[in-house]
């Protein structure tokens, strides 16, 4: 079942970012500006807002398996689709399909994970499926440039269907290995349990103080991680680089995640938990610092790159552990509270690429974009005295 959430959530991330190392190719071919540019990356993020919760309340209907396979061909699609595009519109409504199949992927991961791990191999688990989505991440940014447009013969098009045509079959995989009868018995006796409404559920939860937190927190962390993660190479080309190196250097902060994504969440137990949020925020907090003033030293924005990798690999997924584990958040409760974290995280997610690209057509670079990341970051550190607060 884990193998299974690794594959989709690595289509999740290979899909997500494909585009990202093409912005310039299909800027120039769509004749897009930098503020429509920034408003296609976002779109499946603003899609993604409204389609979480209702995921949520679909995944307790149908359950993981249906919720995370129907996802998975939603995000092929959205990948195929995007070859096809002609203009702008075309283009935003492509993205913005994947928002309606990432949250059945988001939701339904954690939820797998919550009924077969506990203790500290839940933290493992949860790390472990983020590899996935890292490793999709890389081999999009780091090879979309230099492999992937090479054996297309410089067709981004072909590009984008390949991403999309990988998908559906991991769709068909996942859906093959949750079939075995312990995943089908697990389901049956899940179904069987009494359900409440959503929408009493919901306005159950954000009753808790702690919680608004949290997802106040998944707010900053999206809009950070998606921000600066979508305009990286873009921001690393307007320091010089070439495509292909910008692409691969913009992998450092993915394969660095992967190192904090297995080591962070399982020693994230409680009492350690806000501390590690405190150091997180911190080194996520320098990394924009270091990028803008390393334009010319290469070895101050490498060290840039390795901090938001450590950062932004593994505090999605220690402020995830810290809803799961909310004392209002029961089982029972975990698809409508997984719900709420993603809606709240991608409001973020939309404005933080949309944020970066307009301060750059306001400003002409992106200096102002990476001070205002460090400034929210700071926030971020802030609010975690007022979780510690409200935890009491």
């Amino acid at each position: 079942m884990l193998a299974g959430v690794w594959l989709a959530y690595f289509c999740f991330g290979s899909v997500s970012a494909a585009i990202a190392p093409l912005v310039s190719q299909v800027t120039h071919e769509l004749d897009l500006t930098h503020t429509q540019m920034g408003s296609i990356l976002g779109a499946w993020q603003l899609v993604y807002i409204g389609a979480a919760i209702p995921a949520g309340g679909l995944l307790d209907r149908i359950g993981p398996r249906r919720a995370i396979a129907l996802g998975t061909l939603v995000v092929a699609a959205s990948g195929i689709m995007r070859g096809f595009a002609t203009d702008y519109w075309t283009m935003l409504i492509a993205v913005a399909t994947f928002g309606i199949g990432g949250p059945l992927i988001s939701v339904g991961a954690p939820s797998v994970i919550a009924r077969w791990f506990v203790g500290r191999e839940r933290g493992l688990a949860m790390g472990l499926y983020n590899v996935g989505q890292a490793l999709g991440m890389i081999g999009a940014l780091s090879l979309t440039s230099s492999v992937g447009l090479t054996l297309a013969n410089g067709n981004w098009r072909a590009v984008l269907i390949g991403y999309g045509v990988f998908a559906l079959i991991a769709a068909l995989i996942w859906y093959a290995i949750s079939s075995h009868a312990d995943s089908r018995a697990m389901e049956m006796r899940n179904a069987a349990e009494p359900r409440r409404s959503q929408g009493g559920v919901v306005l159950e939860l954000l009753r808790a103080p702690a919680l608004r937190i949290v997802l106040l927190l998944a707010v900053g962390t999206f809009f950070f991680g998606h921000g600066l993660s979508n305009w990286l190479p873009e921001i690393l080309r307007s320091d010089g680089m070439d495509p292909a190196t910008a692409g691969l250097w913009a992998s450092i902060p993915v394969v660095i995640g992967i190192f904090g994504a297995l080591i962070f969440p399982r020693l994230a137990i409680p009492r350690r938990r806000m501390a590690i949020l405190t150091f997180l925020f911190v080194l996520q907090m320098m990394a924009p610092l270091f990028l803008e003033w390393g334009a010319a030293t290469p070895w101050v924005q490498a060290t840039g790159l390795v901090m938001q990798g450590l950062a932004r690999g593994t505090l999605s997924i220690v402020v995830m552990l810290m809803l799961m584990e909310l004392k209002e958040v029961t089982p029972a409760r975990m698809g409508a509270a997984g719900g709420m974290y993603f809606t709240a995280g991608e409001i973020g997610g939309v404005l933080g690429p949309l944020s970066i690209g307009t301060l750059y057509d306001l400003t002409g670079g992106f200096a102002a974009s990476l001070y205002f990341l460090a400034a929210l970051c700071a926030w971020q550190v802030a609010m975690l005295s007022r979780l510690k607060k409200a935890l009491k």
